[in-house]
């Protein structure tokens, strides 16, 4: 019992407090055995108290307790986790000499210090020594040398060396392939990825959902989508069991490249196995028709929802309001928001803005405002986003002066304009020459905190251009230099023209580089 409890403690990092029961263990009449000491030694190691486990090591032959494999085992893990290589190597002599043989969580704790060490040919070579041994490496013996070459190594050469390792050692097939394929993943390895899946799966590997859904994840960046419906048909004639999460990323790649058939029979595929089955899943289908303006598929997903008896909520509503804001269907975005007021939901700021950047999208910016006015008799607040959108399409459409209102009005609201707000504004009044009022804006931004960034300067830097005020812009540019903000070529193309015409190619070069 009391093991127990000191093992508990280590565990909690209550290192003090182990050795202070410890301590008292005599006053209580208890005689300390070797296994107690394996616990405290065990506890103070989880606590990361090794000068402490050391000294209860050295202790042990004063109580007449001989240290065990356990003993040193917890010690040789202790100085594996500091990656102190020689230190552990010690031990394990000591180990040997006195009459314990290391076992596979020896060895995998020697390959956990030699990777810590960042000496991965010699945490290598601890699996030829394990194989003359006769000793089967773990599935956590495999798991530390793949995170540790990657870890230690060029991703490229770690694969290199892993590829090798499974030629030599076919059961590691069974025990770390996931792990590979999960380091190869998060090294966006599509290409590596793709060819040790092919290898892995001739002898009979199959991975599990979740690794399946992180190899389809990192391959649908990269790969076509023929080539990933191959995989996904493979995996599931092999047995596999894709997760919802796989459908939808091969869905959503589908609905990008075109393909809404294909896409349509993997969505009646996940309803017939019942993976979407709450109207959160449904939700999400319907957002990924959305993002791809198919909004005619993504109303018969609303309605078949309805259809399996599951009802929309505000959610889903917003999503379909959004999606046909973005195509421009104000109308339709009207009779979403009709029907979500009949379901008994309130608009939210999320509906709002949509709405508004429906109609600034069709030029309907009057009526854009005026919905804006209207969200006060729902108790919704216009937000940063809604200011926004406005203030960028009064500007686009040279309304200015009513910009500067907007903005105003945002202060006074208490909402903090942010670099949108103001770039717009900055870009429209450079582009009708007022440079000063645009001066006087960059203030503003510079009082409210917010950093300038290429586009600001941009602006200022081809309207000075504009201006035949050279010398102005080239003075912006090196401001630009002396805050870290480096300029990128399209801020001085205008100026290098200019110098080229004015004959000084000297500059010009300069300036280039």
């Amino acid at each position: 019992m009391l093991c127990i409890l000191i093992r508990s403690w280590g565990r909690l990092g209550l290192a003090k407090y182990v050795t202070e029961v410890f301590g008292q263990m005599s006053f209580l009449g208890l005689k300390p055995t070797t296994r107690v000491y394996n616990s405290v030694i065990y506890s103070l190691v989880k606590s990361n108290s090794l000068d402490l486990a050391y000294f209860k090591f050295q202790q042990m032959l004063s109580d007449n307790c001989q240290p065990d494999r356990f003993t040193y085992n917890f010690l040789i893990h202790g100085v594996c986790k500091l990656g102190i290589i020689d230190e552990a190597l010690r031990l394990l002599k000591q180990m040997e000499s006195s009459g314990y043989w290391p076992n596979v969580f020896t060895y995998t704790m020697l390959v956990d210090g030699f990777c810590n060490a960042k000496k991965i040919s010699e945490a290598f070579r601890i699996l030829t020594v394990m194989r003359k041994r006769n000793i089967v490496p773990s599935e956590a013996t495999y798991r530390s040398l793949v995170h540790g070459a990657f870890r230690c190594l060029d991703p490229g050469k770690a694969y290199e060396m892993l590829n090798d390792l499974l030629d030599k050692e076919p059961i590691m097939c069974k025990h770390s392939c996931n792990t590979v394929l999960y380091c190869l993943c998060k090294n966006n390895m599509s290409k590596e990825v793709s060819e040790f899946l092919k290898k892995i799966t001739q002898r009979g590997y199959v991975p599990d959902t979740a690794s399946f859904s992180i190899i389809m994840g990192c391959l649908v960046k990269d790969f076509g989508t023929t080539a990933l419906c191959n995989l996904l048909d493979d995996f599931i004639l092999r047995g596999g069991k894709p997760g919802f999460d796989t459908y939808l990323m091969i869905i959503s790649a589908l609905c990008n490249a075109g393909r809404v058939d294909l896409g349509r029979k993997y969505v009646n595929q996940i309803i017939s196995d019942g993976l979407v089955c709450n109207v959160i899943s449904y939700n999400m289908l319907i957002d990924c028709f959305c993002k791809a303006k198919m909004m005619e598929n993504a109303m018969e997903i609303f309605k078949e929802m309805q259809t399996r008896g599951f009802l929309p909520n505000i959610v889903s509503f917003n999503t379909l309001i959004s999606g046909y804001s973005k195509v421009g269907d104000t109308n339709k975005s009207r009779e979403l928001l009709k029907m979500l007021l009949q379901h008994g939901f309130r608009p939210d700021a999320f509906t709002f803005s949509s709405i508004i950047d429906g109609l600034c999208r069709a030029h309907q910016i009057e009526d854009a405002l005026e919905c804006c006015k209207e969200m006060s008799e729902w108790y919704v607040s216009p937000n940063l986003l809604i200011y926004n959108i406005l203030i960028r399409s009064l500007c686009a459409t040279g309304q200015v002066h009513r910009s500067m209102k907007l903005l105003s009005k945002m202060k006074a609201d208490n909402i903090e304009p942010d670099i949108y707000s103001f770039n717009a504004l900055i870009f429209s009044l450079c582009k009708m020459k007022k440079i000063e009022k645009a001066g006087d804006l960059f203030g503003s931004m510079l009082q409210h905190g917010v950093t300038p960034d290429h586009y600001t300067h941009h602006a200022f830097i081809e309207a000075l251009y504009d201006m035949n005020k050279v010398d102005e812009a080239k003075e912006i540019i090196a401001a630009m230099e002396a805050s870290g903000c480096s300029p990128k070529f399209h801020d001085n193309r205008s100026i290098i023209d200019s110098l080229c015409t004015s004959g000084c190619l000297g500059e010009a070069h300069e300036l280039a580089r």
